[in-house]
Order: structure tokens, then sequence, then C-alpha cells
């Protein structure tokens, strides 16, 4: 096993196997997607005008085949294949490649997100950056993880002094665009693009809020252990935990008294 997507070695408990699992699945989904990267690839426009490749659909289906083999009784939720088993207590949250923009483009800057629910709390998720060789793993009641080393937020509390990040102004409606456009000039540096890695950074201590909408269930679900056991605050803008019924909508911030103030604008 890599050496980033090696199982930190402070986990215990009933999660330390779940772990050391989503670990594997992490590395797995490495191993399809980067032999894909910056090669000739076609270019598929699903049905709501969004790319996808082969690397995205052999990749889900690689962590589908590996999560079936392990867990037969698990459900899993995919960008690419859909939901199976949605009635069962504990589901698997797959986004095979988050960025496919970006993986398209040459960037290396897409990432694969994994995450496992029981009883509908998100307990574990992960954030692998494939061509960084870059792993977040964060486990309920043991810290979130940064290539096997704790990792943990900054301590920015007033937006005067945060660094916000987004992936890009164009998934904001026109009313929702006007709102950033007020957190974004309150705030003392701001960073576009990145998809997934945005919140890593926040998780990381490296930037201090991020902020998006039109999110679906496989593009947030895995974030929210990464931010949380981080020390951070991850909600939807009305101020609720993400879950499988959220609107799409995320602040993850690094601090309570900096959430409070991006969600004061956000809510105006």
């Amino acid at each position: 096993m890599s050496k980033a997507f090696q199982t930190p070695a402070p986990v215990t408990g009933d999660l330390a196997d779940l772990t050391q699992f989503t670990c594997s699945l992490a590395e797995a989904a490495a191993s399809v997607t980067r032999p894909y990267f910056r090669k000739p690839i076609d270019i598929i426009q699903k049905l709501d005008n969004s790319p996808v490749t082969i690397a995205d659909r052999e990749c889900e289906t690689r962590i589908r085949s590996l999560i079936t083999e392990r867990f037969p009784d698990h459900g899993i939720l995919g960008e690419e294949h859909g939901f199976d088993g949605a009635e069962q207590s504990e589901i698997w949250v797959i986004d095979p490649i988050d960025g496919t923009k970006s993986f398209i483009s040459g960037l290396p800057l897409y990432g694969t997100l994994l995450a496992y629910v029981k009883d509908g709390g998100v307990r574990i998720g992960a954030i692998s950056m494939p061509e960084l060789e870059e792993f977040w793993i964060g486990i309920e009641g043991q810290g979130c993880f940064f290539n096997g080393a704790p990792c943990r937020v900054s301590e920015c509390r007033s937006l005067e002094n945060a660094i916000l990040m987004t992936t890009a102004l164009e998934y904001f409606s026109p009313g929702n665009r006007e709102k950033f456009a007020v957190l974004r000039e309150k705030s003392r540096i701001r960073r576009y693009g990145g998809d997934c890695y945005i919140y890593a950074m926040v998780a990381s201590g490296f930037a201090d809020l991020a902020v998006e909408t039109g999110l679906q269930t496989y593009d947030y679900m895995a974030l929210v252990p990464v931010v949380e056991q981080a020390g951070g605050v991850i909600t939807d803008w009305s101020g609720k935990r993400p879950d499988f019924d959220s609107d799409g909508t995320i602040v993850a911030a690094a601090t309570q008294e900096l959430h409070q103030q991006a969600l004061e604008i956000l809510n105006s």
C-alpha cells in the first residue's frame, strides 16, 4: 500500500477495520484513474450536461465491486451508477472523480471521495488526490489525518482575516452569487477552483472558509468527517449538518465564529 493510503496508526475501536478498508478503496481508485490522466480519452456529456469519462465509470465500478465483495449487505450510492440498497443501515457514498472537468483538462486537482454512513450519520470520510499522492481521512471520534499524520483547521475567527475558497462562480444562482460577492469582499484572500481539494485545505489549516452551492450527496458526504474531525464546522446554508436530504449548499469553516459570520451574510 502506498504510504499516503496507510491506515493512521492511532485509529482504534469499531471503526478501525472500516478505516483500513476505506484506505484500500482509495488506493484501488487511484490505480484506475491515474493511467487515464493526461491521455487521449473520450468525453461523454450526461443528461445534465456534465462530462463523464471511462475513468469515472471504471473507477466507480471497481470501488463498488470491492465493497460488495467485502460487505454484501451494505448499500452503495455513487455518481455514475446510482443507489443500490438505499434501505440498508450501512451505506457507502462514492464520487469516483470529483472534478471531472479538471481531470479532462489535465489539472491534477481531481479527487476521489469516499464516505461510510451508518444509521443516517456519516462516520468516515476520505478525500483522495491521486496525482498529488495526498490523502485525508476523517474518522468519527478519532480525528482527521493527512497522509497518516493528524491535521487541524486554522484558528481564524473573523471574516476579514479569512482565506475564502470556492470552485467556480458559475455554480451559484444570480441571487446566491450576490450573497457570495458580499462574503468575498469582506474576506482577506479569495481563491477559485479545486473542487473537493478546497475542503482538504480547510481541514489542513491553509484555507479558512469554503462556500459552494449545487452539490449532490456524493459531492459533500465525505467532506463532513474530514472537516469536523479536523476541528472545523460544516453545514448547509441553513446551518444544518449535511445528510442525504441536504439541499446542496455547503459552508465549511475553521471555527464556529467564522462559520456564523458566513451564515449571517449568506442568509441575509
